[in-house]
Protein backbone atom coordinates (compact mmCIF):
# COMPACT_ATOMS: atom_id res chain seq x y z
CA UNK A 1 0.00 0.00 0.00
CA UNK A 2 1.29 3.43 -1.01
CA UNK A 3 1.30 5.86 1.93
CA UNK A 4 0.72 8.89 -0.32
CA UNK A 5 -2.89 10.14 -0.04
CA UNK A 6 -4.88 9.95 -3.25
CA UNK A 7 -8.04 11.44 -1.69
CA UNK A 8 -8.09 14.02 1.10
CA UNK A 9 -11.10 15.54 2.82
CA UNK A 10 -10.54 18.68 4.87
CA UNK A 11 -13.15 19.98 7.32
CA UNK A 12 -16.02 18.74 5.14
CA UNK A 13 -19.41 19.93 6.39
CA UNK A 14 -22.79 19.10 4.89
CA UNK A 15 -26.34 19.82 6.01
CA UNK A 16 -29.61 18.65 4.44
CA UNK A 17 -32.66 20.84 5.12
CA UNK A 18 -30.76 22.55 7.92
CA UNK A 19 -29.87 19.25 9.60
CA UNK A 20 -26.08 18.70 9.97
CA UNK A 21 -25.02 15.45 8.29
CA UNK A 22 -21.22 15.83 8.30
CA UNK A 23 -19.63 17.95 11.02
CA UNK A 24 -16.09 18.64 9.88
CA UNK A 25 -14.70 15.44 8.33
CA UNK A 26 -10.91 15.18 7.95
CA UNK A 27 -9.70 12.04 6.20
CA UNK A 28 -6.78 10.91 4.04
CA UNK A 29 -7.19 7.83 1.83
CA UNK A 30 -3.95 6.38 0.51
CA UNK A 31 -3.22 5.06 -2.96
CA UNK A 32 -3.91 1.31 -3.39
CA UNK A 33 -5.65 1.16 0.01
CA UNK A 34 -8.87 -0.63 0.98
CA UNK A 35 -10.69 1.78 3.32
CA UNK A 36 -14.09 1.07 4.83
CA UNK A 37 -16.45 3.73 6.17
CA UNK A 38 -18.33 1.97 8.96
CA UNK A 39 -21.18 3.15 11.12
CA UNK A 40 -24.91 2.94 11.86
CA UNK A 41 -27.58 4.21 9.49
CA UNK A 42 -27.61 8.00 9.28
CA UNK A 43 -24.03 8.45 10.50
CA UNK A 44 -22.89 10.18 7.27
CA UNK A 45 -20.83 7.43 5.65
CA UNK A 46 -22.77 7.32 2.35
CA UNK A 47 -22.76 11.13 2.15
CA UNK A 48 -18.96 11.04 2.55
CA UNK A 49 -18.75 8.50 -0.28
CA UNK A 50 -20.99 10.62 -2.52
CA UNK A 51 -18.82 13.67 -1.90
CA UNK A 52 -15.77 11.75 -3.14
CA UNK A 53 -17.78 10.61 -6.18
CA UNK A 54 -18.99 14.13 -6.97
CA UNK A 55 -22.68 13.43 -6.36
CA UNK A 56 -22.83 15.79 -3.34
CA UNK A 57 -21.08 19.15 -3.04
CA UNK A 58 -19.94 20.04 0.50
CA UNK A 59 -21.33 23.19 2.12
CA UNK A 60 -17.83 23.97 3.35
CA UNK A 61 -14.42 22.33 3.39
CA UNK A 62 -12.28 21.00 0.56
CA UNK A 63 -11.83 17.75 -1.34
CA UNK A 64 -8.48 16.95 -2.94
CA UNK A 65 -7.58 14.26 -5.50
CA UNK A 66 -3.84 13.73 -5.99
CA UNK A 67 -3.30 17.06 -4.27
CA UNK A 68 -5.65 19.01 -6.57
CA UNK A 69 -8.83 20.58 -5.23
CA UNK A 70 -11.86 19.05 -7.00
CA UNK A 71 -14.85 20.41 -5.04
CA UNK A 72 -16.72 21.47 -8.18
CA UNK A 73 -15.41 18.86 -10.62
CA UNK A 74 -18.36 16.87 -12.06
CA UNK A 75 -18.44 13.09 -11.48
CA UNK A 76 -17.66 12.14 -15.08
CA UNK A 77 -14.40 14.11 -14.95
CA UNK A 78 -13.16 12.38 -11.80
CA UNK A 79 -10.98 9.29 -12.05
CA UNK A 80 -13.51 7.53 -9.83
CA UNK A 81 -16.22 4.93 -10.45
CA UNK A 82 -19.05 3.77 -8.17
CA UNK A 83 -20.76 0.44 -7.50
CA UNK A 84 -24.15 0.96 -5.86
CA UNK A 85 -26.19 -1.42 -3.73
CA UNK A 86 -28.66 -1.62 -6.60
CA UNK A 87 -26.34 -2.59 -9.40
CA UNK A 88 -28.10 -0.45 -12.07
CA UNK A 89 -27.27 -2.89 -14.87
CA UNK A 90 -28.89 -2.41 -18.27
CA UNK A 91 -31.48 -5.23 -18.52
CA UNK A 92 -31.71 -5.08 -22.33
CA UNK A 93 -27.95 -5.72 -22.70
CA UNK A 94 -25.98 -8.90 -22.24
CA UNK A 95 -23.04 -9.19 -19.83
CA UNK A 96 -20.37 -8.13 -22.32
CA UNK A 97 -22.31 -5.05 -23.46
CA UNK A 98 -22.91 -3.98 -19.86
CA UNK A 99 -19.21 -4.22 -19.07
CA UNK A 100 -18.23 -2.52 -22.34
CA UNK A 101 -20.61 0.41 -21.95
CA UNK A 102 -18.06 2.87 -20.57
CA UNK A 103 -15.44 1.88 -23.13
CA UNK A 104 -17.91 2.48 -25.96
CA UNK A 105 -18.73 5.92 -24.57
CA UNK A 106 -15.00 6.67 -24.70
CA UNK A 107 -15.00 5.43 -28.34
CA UNK A 108 -12.35 2.79 -27.76
CA UNK A 109 -11.59 0.43 -30.64
CA UNK A 110 -13.62 -2.80 -30.93
CA UNK A 111 -10.44 -4.86 -30.48
CA UNK A 112 -9.50 -3.06 -27.28
CA UNK A 113 -13.06 -3.35 -25.96
CA UNK A 114 -13.18 -7.10 -26.57
CA UNK A 115 -9.80 -7.61 -24.90
CA UNK A 116 -10.57 -5.52 -21.84
CA UNK A 117 -14.04 -6.99 -21.37
CA UNK A 118 -12.63 -10.51 -21.61
CA UNK A 119 -9.86 -9.74 -19.10
CA UNK A 120 -12.23 -8.06 -16.68
CA UNK A 121 -14.78 -10.90 -16.76
CA UNK A 122 -11.97 -13.35 -16.09
CA UNK A 123 -10.87 -11.22 -13.13
CA UNK A 124 -14.34 -11.34 -11.54
CA UNK A 125 -14.85 -15.04 -12.28
CA UNK A 126 -17.37 -14.68 -15.15
CA UNK A 127 -15.33 -15.97 -18.08
CA UNK A 128 -17.73 -17.46 -20.64
CA UNK A 129 -20.69 -15.33 -19.52
CA UNK A 130 -20.23 -12.69 -22.23
CA UNK A 131 -23.49 -13.41 -24.05
CA UNK A 132 -25.64 -14.19 -20.99
CA UNK A 133 -28.50 -11.77 -20.33
CA UNK A 134 -28.04 -10.03 -17.00
CA UNK A 135 -31.67 -10.74 -16.10
CA UNK A 136 -30.80 -14.45 -16.09
CA UNK A 137 -27.94 -14.05 -13.60
CA UNK A 138 -27.99 -14.62 -9.86
CA UNK A 139 -27.59 -11.69 -7.48
CA UNK A 140 -23.93 -12.52 -6.89
CA UNK A 141 -23.25 -12.75 -10.63
CA UNK A 142 -24.98 -9.43 -11.26
CA UNK A 143 -22.83 -7.86 -8.59
CA UNK A 144 -19.70 -9.17 -10.31
CA UNK A 145 -20.88 -7.66 -13.60
CA UNK A 146 -21.37 -4.30 -11.88
CA UNK A 147 -17.86 -4.48 -10.45
CA UNK A 148 -16.39 -5.44 -13.84
CA UNK A 149 -18.20 -2.53 -15.49
CA UNK A 150 -16.83 -0.13 -12.85
CA UNK A 151 -13.28 -1.47 -13.12
CA UNK A 152 -12.94 -1.82 -16.88
CA UNK A 153 -12.02 1.86 -17.27
CA UNK A 154 -9.26 1.40 -14.67
CA UNK A 155 -10.30 4.19 -12.28
CA UNK A 156 -7.83 5.27 -9.62
CA UNK A 157 -10.56 4.95 -6.98
CA UNK A 158 -13.57 2.63 -6.79
CA UNK A 159 -16.42 3.60 -4.47
CA UNK A 160 -18.67 0.78 -3.20
CA UNK A 161 -21.90 1.70 -1.42
CA UNK A 162 -23.03 -1.41 0.51
CA UNK A 163 -22.79 -3.58 -2.63
CA UNK A 164 -23.26 -6.87 -0.75
CA UNK A 165 -26.41 -5.87 1.12
CA UNK A 166 -28.80 -7.75 -1.17
CA UNK A 167 -26.89 -11.06 -1.04
CA UNK A 168 -27.50 -14.01 1.25
CA UNK A 169 -25.07 -14.62 4.12
CA UNK A 170 -22.87 -17.31 2.52
CA UNK A 171 -22.58 -15.47 -0.79
CA UNK A 172 -21.85 -12.23 1.03
CA UNK A 173 -18.97 -13.85 2.90
CA UNK A 174 -17.61 -15.36 -0.32
CA UNK A 175 -17.80 -11.97 -2.06
CA UNK A 176 -15.99 -10.24 0.81
CA UNK A 177 -12.93 -12.38 0.11
CA UNK A 178 -13.40 -11.98 -3.65
CA UNK A 179 -13.53 -8.18 -3.42
CA UNK A 180 -10.35 -8.07 -1.36
CA UNK A 181 -8.64 -10.33 -3.89
CA UNK A 182 -9.75 -8.10 -6.79
CA UNK A 183 -8.52 -5.00 -4.99
CA UNK A 184 -5.10 -6.51 -4.41
CA UNK A 185 -4.78 -7.73 -8.01
CA UNK A 186 -5.83 -4.44 -9.60
CA UNK A 187 -4.07 -2.08 -7.16
CA UNK A 188 -7.08 0.24 -7.32
CA UNK A 189 -8.03 2.20 -4.20
CA UNK A 190 -11.31 0.87 -2.79
CA UNK A 191 -13.53 3.02 -0.56
CA UNK A 192 -16.27 0.81 0.86
CA UNK A 193 -19.38 1.74 2.86
CA UNK A 194 -21.07 -0.70 5.22
CA UNK A 195 -22.84 -0.96 8.57
CA UNK A 196 -21.64 -4.57 8.94
CA UNK A 197 -18.77 -4.73 11.42
CA UNK A 198 -17.57 -8.19 10.38
CA UNK A 199 -17.50 -7.10 6.74
CA UNK A 200 -15.33 -4.09 7.61
CA UNK A 201 -12.91 -6.11 9.72
CA UNK A 202 -12.61 -8.85 7.08
CA UNK A 203 -11.73 -6.72 4.06
CA UNK A 204 -10.15 -3.46 5.12
CA UNK A 205 -6.62 -2.13 5.42
CA UNK A 206 -8.11 0.66 7.54
CA UNK A 207 -11.54 1.22 9.04
CA UNK A 208 -13.12 4.66 9.57
CA UNK A 209 -15.75 4.41 12.30
CA UNK A 210 -18.38 7.16 12.04
CA UNK A 211 -21.29 8.24 14.22
CA UNK A 212 -23.56 11.27 14.03
CA UNK A 213 -21.55 12.95 11.26
CA UNK A 214 -18.23 12.65 13.10
CA UNK A 215 -15.27 10.29 12.68
CA UNK A 216 -14.88 8.41 15.97
CA UNK A 217 -11.76 6.40 15.16
CA UNK A 218 -9.50 5.50 12.23
CA UNK A 219 -7.25 2.46 12.39
CA UNK A 220 -6.46 -1.04 11.23
CA UNK A 221 -9.11 -3.69 11.93
CA UNK A 222 -6.91 -4.98 14.75
CA UNK A 223 -6.59 -1.51 16.31
CA UNK A 224 -10.29 -0.78 16.00
CA UNK A 225 -11.25 -4.08 17.64
CA UNK A 226 -8.55 -4.36 20.30
CA UNK A 227 -8.00 -0.68 21.14
CA UNK A 228 -11.29 1.23 20.81
CA UNK A 229 -10.89 4.90 21.72
CA UNK A 230 -14.35 5.31 23.21
CA UNK A 231 -17.36 3.35 24.36
CA UNK A 232 -19.24 3.87 21.09
CA UNK A 233 -16.49 2.15 19.09
CA UNK A 234 -16.09 -0.58 21.69
CA UNK A 235 -19.82 -1.31 21.65
CA UNK A 236 -20.33 -0.97 17.89
CA UNK A 237 -17.37 -3.17 16.86
CA UNK A 238 -18.36 -6.55 18.17
CA UNK A 239 -19.64 -7.06 21.70
CA UNK A 240 -18.12 -5.54 24.81
CA UNK A 241 -18.59 -5.54 28.54
CA UNK A 242 -18.30 -1.90 29.64
CA UNK A 243 -18.22 -1.34 33.40
CA UNK A 244 -17.34 1.43 35.84
CA UNK A 245 -13.98 1.29 37.55
CA UNK A 246 -11.44 3.22 39.63
CA UNK A 247 -7.84 3.64 38.52
CA UNK A 248 -5.90 3.67 41.78
CA UNK A 249 -2.53 4.23 40.12
CA UNK A 250 -0.68 3.18 36.97
CA UNK A 251 -1.39 -0.48 36.12
CA UNK A 252 -3.86 -0.87 39.01
CA UNK A 253 -7.64 -0.77 38.49
CA UNK A 254 -10.65 -1.87 40.50
CA UNK A 255 -13.99 -2.92 39.01
CA UNK A 256 -16.75 -5.41 39.85
CA UNK A 257 -15.55 -5.45 43.46
CA UNK A 258 -12.07 -6.72 42.64
CA UNK A 259 -8.63 -5.23 41.99
CA UNK A 260 -6.83 -6.08 38.74
CA UNK A 261 -3.43 -5.52 37.22
CA UNK A 262 -3.73 -3.81 33.81
CA UNK A 263 -1.35 -2.36 31.21
CA UNK A 264 -2.70 1.20 31.27
CA UNK A 265 -1.04 4.25 32.79
CA UNK A 266 -1.23 8.04 32.79
CA UNK A 267 -4.53 8.40 34.65
CA UNK A 268 -5.02 10.46 37.79
CA UNK A 269 -4.88 8.63 41.11
CA UNK A 270 -8.31 7.22 42.00
CA UNK A 271 -9.78 8.49 38.75
CA UNK A 272 -13.18 7.05 37.89
CA UNK A 273 -12.89 5.26 34.54
CA UNK A 274 -14.71 2.99 32.11
CA UNK A 275 -13.36 -0.53 31.69
CA UNK A 276 -13.87 -2.40 28.41
CA UNK A 277 -13.53 -6.19 28.27
CA UNK A 278 -14.33 -8.34 25.23
CA UNK A 279 -16.51 -11.44 25.86
CA UNK A 280 -13.85 -13.81 24.51
CA UNK A 281 -11.22 -12.33 26.88
CA UNK A 282 -12.93 -13.54 30.06
CA UNK A 283 -11.56 -16.83 31.37
CA UNK A 284 -14.09 -19.11 33.03
CA UNK A 285 -12.56 -20.81 36.09
CA UNK A 286 -13.74 -22.53 39.29
CA UNK A 287 -15.30 -20.08 41.74
CA UNK A 288 -12.41 -20.27 44.21
CA UNK A 289 -9.91 -19.41 41.45
CA UNK A 290 -11.77 -16.40 40.06
CA UNK A 291 -11.32 -12.73 40.87
CA UNK A 292 -15.04 -12.29 40.15
CA UNK A 293 -17.87 -14.75 40.58
CA UNK A 294 -21.31 -14.76 38.98
CA UNK A 295 -24.40 -16.79 38.21
CA UNK A 296 -25.05 -18.08 34.69
CA UNK A 297 -28.45 -16.77 33.60
CA UNK A 298 -28.58 -17.82 29.94
CA UNK A 299 -26.58 -19.93 27.47
CA UNK A 300 -26.74 -19.81 23.66
CA UNK A 301 -24.79 -22.11 21.34
CA UNK A 302 -23.14 -20.02 18.59
CA UNK A 303 -21.46 -22.79 16.61
CA UNK A 304 -17.81 -22.19 17.52
CA UNK A 305 -18.50 -21.10 21.10
CA UNK A 306 -21.15 -20.72 23.77
CA UNK A 307 -22.42 -17.26 24.66
CA UNK A 308 -23.24 -17.02 28.35
CA UNK A 309 -24.99 -14.21 30.15
CA UNK A 310 -23.64 -14.04 33.68
CA UNK A 311 -24.88 -11.85 36.54
CA UNK A 312 -21.90 -10.62 38.54
CA UNK A 313 -21.99 -7.70 41.00
CA UNK A 314 -25.42 -6.66 39.78
CA UNK A 315 -24.41 -6.40 36.11
CA UNK A 316 -24.98 -8.77 33.21
CA UNK A 317 -21.71 -9.88 31.61
CA UNK A 318 -21.41 -11.53 28.18
CA UNK A 319 -18.85 -14.36 28.03
CA UNK A 320 -17.81 -16.36 24.96
CA UNK A 321 -16.33 -19.72 25.86
CA UNK A 322 -15.85 -23.13 24.28
CA UNK A 323 -16.96 -24.64 27.59
CA UNK A 324 -20.64 -24.61 28.44
CA UNK A 325 -21.76 -23.95 32.02
CA UNK A 326 -25.37 -24.77 32.90
CA UNK A 327 -27.90 -22.07 33.75
CA UNK A 328 -27.95 -21.44 37.49
CA UNK A 329 -24.34 -22.51 38.09
CA UNK A 330 -21.87 -20.20 39.83
CA UNK A 331 -18.62 -19.58 37.97
CA UNK A 332 -15.38 -17.74 38.54
CA UNK A 333 -14.07 -15.15 36.08
CA UNK A 334 -10.51 -13.97 35.42
CA UNK A 335 -9.20 -11.35 32.98
CA UNK A 336 -5.55 -11.06 31.90
CA UNK A 337 -3.93 -7.60 32.24
CA UNK A 338 -3.61 -6.98 28.49
CA UNK A 339 -7.31 -7.81 27.99
CA UNK A 340 -8.42 -4.96 30.25
CA UNK A 341 -8.86 -1.67 28.36
CA UNK A 342 -9.23 1.54 30.34
CA UNK A 343 -10.68 4.85 29.17
CA UNK A 344 -11.77 8.11 30.73
CA UNK A 345 -15.37 8.31 31.92
CA UNK A 346 -15.93 11.15 29.41
CA UNK A 347 -15.37 8.67 26.58
CA UNK A 348 -18.95 7.40 26.54
CA UNK A 349 -21.08 6.51 23.56
CA UNK A 350 -22.38 10.04 23.08
CA UNK A 351 -19.06 11.82 23.42
CA UNK A 352 -17.13 13.54 20.67
CA UNK A 353 -14.01 11.57 19.70
CA UNK A 354 -10.98 12.53 21.74
CA UNK A 355 -7.67 13.92 20.63
CA UNK A 356 -4.69 11.61 20.50
CA UNK A 357 -3.22 13.01 23.71
CA UNK A 358 -6.44 12.11 25.56
CA UNK A 359 -6.54 8.50 24.44
CA UNK A 360 -4.57 6.25 26.73
CA UNK A 361 -5.63 2.77 25.82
Amino acid sequence: MNQNPIVSLRNIQVAFDGEPILKGIDLDICDKEFVTLLGPSGCGKTTTLRIIGGFVTPDSGDLFFDGKKINNLPPYKRNVNTVFQRYALFPHMNVADNVAFGLKIQKESPTKIRTQVRDMLELVGLKGFEHRRVTNLSGGQQQRVAIARALVNHPRVLLLDEPLGALDLKLRKDMQLELKKIQRETGITFVYVTHDQEEALTMSDRVVVMNDGVIQQIGTPQDIYNEPVNAFVADFIGESNIVDGIMYEDYDVEFAGAEFVCVDKGFQREEQVKVVIRPEDIEVVPVDDGKISGVVENVIFKGVHYEMQVNACGQTWIIHSTRQKPVGSVIGMNIAPDNIHIMHRAQDASAEPLGEEEVRL
